[in-house]
């Protein structure tokens, strides 16, 4: 080998080659690590910024199945909607398997206790002379009662939960109201209305607007003062705070609000039914009791489960589907 062959190999090795024809290191160490350093964080990042769903039931030693059974149960859990719809029919199937047990086997009186079947039968009748009217009176009179609440309750409990001077006067009053019966005043309102629709009307508005009005108080207090003090930075008036942040942050709230209170108002109703009326679901119920129709009785009573969750769930609906950014849980 000459001299000229020699520098070239020596060039050729120091660019990198070697006799095997490798490539071999041609940056120092430290500056190699740097770039195998940098090389893995770009992975990582490149990477998904959690583990998968089976990776982590893999981890815990459970399936993913199993893992989101678990996490239903902690506090504050996610449910996917299609699980929750189940797990409620499968709670008004067994209701319906232990009835059916309990009454087809005879451990209790069909006297006391009728059979679905029955009861079923009993509907059929019941409807057929007139059970519907009865259903659509006793629907007026909760609705009509209940709006006139609302209408007067939701302002009423807007100011009370905003201004101070307006809560200590009015808020020991309806507090003062809220703790009577408002079937205790069922008597006294014959005495000074009558029987007719207005009493069962005014009974409905005495239940329910205090506990409107201390309710929606209570959803107005609970806006973050966070926001108030921001709208204030902004530049806004105290007027618009009330109007532009205060109530449509509360809306939601106040609309769930209507949603329990109205459940209430059935209940005033019929009470007053029972005790005055000629017409009405508790007009029937009561008459069913004394000729001992116990099947009737359950066709009522059921009757106004129906109409309840059917009411129910509208009003739910309604509130996420006006308010989707009050939306926490995100739905599966």
């Amino acid at each position: 080998m000459t001299t000229g062959d020699a520098h070239r190999s020596g060039a050729a090795d120091q660019q990198g080659l070697t006799a095997a024809g490798r490539p071999t290191r041609t940056s120092p160490p430290h500056l190699e690590e740097e770039d195998m350093t940098a090389t893995t964080s770009e992975a990582r990042e490149a990477a998904p910024d959690t583990l998968s769903t089976q990776a982590q039931a893999q981890r815990s030693g459970r399936t993913p199945g199993a893992r989101r059974f678990g996490d239903a149960f902690s506090p504050m859990g996610r449910g996917r909607h299609r699980s929750a719809l189940l797990v409620g029919l499968a709670a008004f199937i067994l209701l319906l398997l232990l009835w059916s047990a309990v009454s087809y086997s005879g451990m209790v009186d069909p006297l006391f206790l009728p059979t679905p079947s029955d009861t079923l039968l009993a509907g059929v009748t019941m409807f057929q002379s007139g059970f519907g009217s009865d259903i659509g009176i006793t629907v007026f009179r909760v609705m009509g009662g209940f709006l006139i609440a609302a209408v007067i309750g939701i302002p009423l409990g807007v100011l009370v939960g905003t201004y101070a001077p307006v809560s200590s006067f009015l808020e020991p009053v309806f507090s003062f109201v809220r703790y009577m019966p408002a079937s205790a005043f069922i008597p006294l309102f014959i005495l000074w209305i009558g029987i007719d629709e207005t009493e069962k009307i005014a009974i409905i508005i005495l239940g329910s607007l205090p506990q409107i009005v201390l309710m929606v108080a209570s959803n107005i207090r609970n806006v973050p003062m966070s926001l108030v003090e921001a709208s204030y930075t902004l530049g806004t008036n105290r007027g618009n705070v009330l109007w532009k942040v205060i109530v449509p942050k509360a809306s939601p709230d106040i609309l769930d609000t209507l949603r329990i209170v109205l459940g209430w108002a059935w209940t005033y109703v019929i009470v007053a039914e029972i005790v005055g009326a000629s017409s009405g679901i508790g007009y029937s119920i009561l008459q069913s009791q004394r000729s001992m129709a116990v099947d009737q009785i359950f066709v009522a009573i059921l009757t106004l489960g129906l109409i309840g969750l059917i009411v129910d769930n509208l009003l739910v609906l309604a509130n996420h589907t006006a308010f989707k950014w009050n939306n926490v849980r995100e739905s599966e």
